[in-house]
């Protein structure tokens, strides 16, 4: 794996900040503000594959955000839109650049494994204390700062963990994207037992977090997981299971007096009360959407009642729509989602580890994606998202050279198989032999061949050694003549 992926992931996870001028900093946006620009050129050059339409719908994403700001907050644009341009493409770009192989990727999910493992013991003091132990350490120093500490209500009588992130969610939400990538994207290259051990500990970063978006995302992977293992030999199982959540919608919309997605995120919240506030964010958060529809709030507050004192929404797709307006949004669902399609659809039949690391990330994702309603991330795990996403995008292009000489020999055999494999009717013509030759027949053996009533040899031959003009008869009336 590239130096450069070591670099940016310890930059994710480096919760440092300071000023350059009047613009605030983090390493991550200053590695990024030098790296994006000429990435940018080398993948519309061609020098990372062919360019995908979500690559352009990303950058196009960006302009509208930079347009939005600007009819907004024309003061702010540069350096706001300068910096969610430098995480978000920045990211982005660094996994389309430097994760192209399928050994890459899996480095890069042994890579993650090991951070969380890192991590861990300075989550634990905290669960106690509720002071995140790095981000202190990093505040005594002077000319720098760090995250700040959030003061967040216990959950179960435990402080909620936010380690070296902004936010408790976006500590929980790293753990989870590693959950399934182990789990099922190593099998067959790891025991059992190890990947157990592994995800345990990703869970349990996932758990000191207490946010019920980050055990929703596993929760989704696990059933997703179930889902895909106990229906493996059935073709169709996405679409059932479409149709399944299809019906499930439509009957709680039946059943209930309340909207299917308020009585869901009862049960994917700690609390009534969260969930309750939560309804009302998505409530008036879309009122702001209908109000400024083409290019949205910008960095204007939104409107909201005055019992709602929290600024914060916690939906990252509707925070999308509110700042940049419905374009802006859709653009960015519609290059989001076109690229989990597409690598939905990639051919990687040629070899059952690009299936399976396909199948981990499409689940991690599938599950990231319904979280993100739930969430909203920024700074460090907004780059980092995108990047995880950015990874995946290499399997669009994934060929069976890129597996190792055996599967790229496999898939050739394959490819060149003429019908389906062990078919009477495609034998190799090689193979058929005349109807009065050698064929069926067994061997003599030293002493010479045994002889039959009428002196011939015995051959195994539906017509015997002679063809079918000398038949061999086994009527009543051959054997009286």
């Amino acid at each position: 794996m590239s130096p450069v992926v070591w670099l940016y992931l310890i930059c994710v996870i480096t919760p440092v900040a300071f000023n350059i001028g009047s613009v605030a900093m983090t390493p991550l946006r200053l590695l990024l503000l030098i790296m994006v620009l000429p990435l940018s050129a080398r993948l519309f050059s061609g020098e990372f594959g062919r360019v995908l339409a979500v690559d352009i719908l990303f950058f196009v994403h960006i302009l509208w955000a930079t347009i939005a700001i600007a009819v907004n907050n024309p003061n702010r644009v540069v350096e706001n839109v300068g910096s969610a341009a430098v995480e978000f493409l920045g990211g982005y770009l660094v996994a389309r650049a430097y994760i192209r192989t399928p050994d890459q990727f899996e480095k890069l999910i042994k890579a993650l494994v090991l951070l969380i493992i890192v991590l861990l013991p300075f989550g634990l003091p905290e669960l106690k204390t509720g002071k995140p132990v790095i981000p202190t350490l990093i505040e005594a120093l002077p000319g720098i700062g760090s995250v700040e500490d959030i003061d967040n209500p216990k959950r179960m009588g435990l402080e909620r963990v936010q380690n070296v992130f902004a936010h408790p969610i976006h500590y929980g939400l790293f753990c989870s994207v590693a959950f399934t990538l182990l789990l099922l994207g190593f099998h067959g290259r790891l025991s059992l037992f190890k990947r157990a051990i592994g995800c345990a500990i990703i869970f349990a970063g996932v758990f000191i977090s207490l946010s019920s978006g980050a055990l929703l995302a596993v929760l989704l992977q696990v059933g997703l997981l179930t889902w895909a293992l106990a229906l493996w030999r059935v073709p169709r199982k996405w679409l059932i299971l479409l149709g399944l959540m299809a019906l499930g919608y439509v009957t709680i919309d039946l059943l209930s007096n309340r909207t299917p997605m308020k009585v869901i995120m009862s049960y994917a919240t700690f609390s009534a009360q969260t969930a309750y506030y939560r309804a009302e964010i998505n409530s008036w958060g879309m009122y702001n959407v209908q109000q400024n529809p083409i290019f949205g709030l910008g960095l204007r507050n939104w409107i909201r009642p005055g019992y709602m004192q929290r600024g914060s929404v916690d939906n990252f797709w509707l925070v999308m729509a509110m700042r940049y307006g419905i374009p802006g949004f859709l653009i960015l669902a519609i290059g989001y989602f076109h690229g989990l399609f597409k690598v939905g659809l990639a051919n990687l039949d040629f070899s059952d580890r690009a299936l399976r690391l396909r199948l981990a990330w499409m689940i991690t994702f599938c599950g990231l994606s319904f979280t993100l309603t739930t969430v909203h991330v920024w700074t460090a795990m907004y780059s980092f998202v995108f990047f995880i996403f950015g990874a995946g995008m290499c399997m669009i292009g994934w060929r069976p050279e890129d597996f190792g000489s055996d599967e790229a020999a496999t898939a050739r055999t394959e490819a060149a198989r003429p019908g389906l494999a062990y078919s009477r009717r495609h034998a190799k013509p090689a193979e058929a032999q005349p109807r009065g030759g050698p064929a069926y027949t067994r061997e003599p053996s030293a002493s010479g061949p045994k002889s039959s009533r009428d002196g011939t040899a015995t051959v195994y031959s539906r017509f015997g050694a002679g063809g079918p003009d000398a038949r061999p008869r086994y009527r009543r009336e051959a054997d009286e003549e």
